[in-house]
């Protein structure tokens, strides 16, 4: 049976180096371990986030 990753992500500000250290290095280590099949990663309420870009507080509501 082939292995998959689905995990995301719901961004709520600036890149810092917090998604660096806990997040994103450890998903490109994974991406390129050949241990998955498939990795899929998304990017939660990206919709309301785009959309709301003029209008932060709908966002924090969220």
């Amino acid at each position: 049976m082939e292995k998959i990753i689905l995990t995301g992500d719901r961004p709520t500000g600036k890149l810092h180096i917090g998604h660096y250290v806990g997040s994103l290095r450890e998903r490109v280590r994974l991406q390129n371990s050949g241990e998955y099949a498939k990795i899929f990663i998304m990017i939660a309420d990206a919709q309301g986030l785009t959309d709301n870009f003029d209008n932060p507080e709908k966002i924090e509501e969220a």
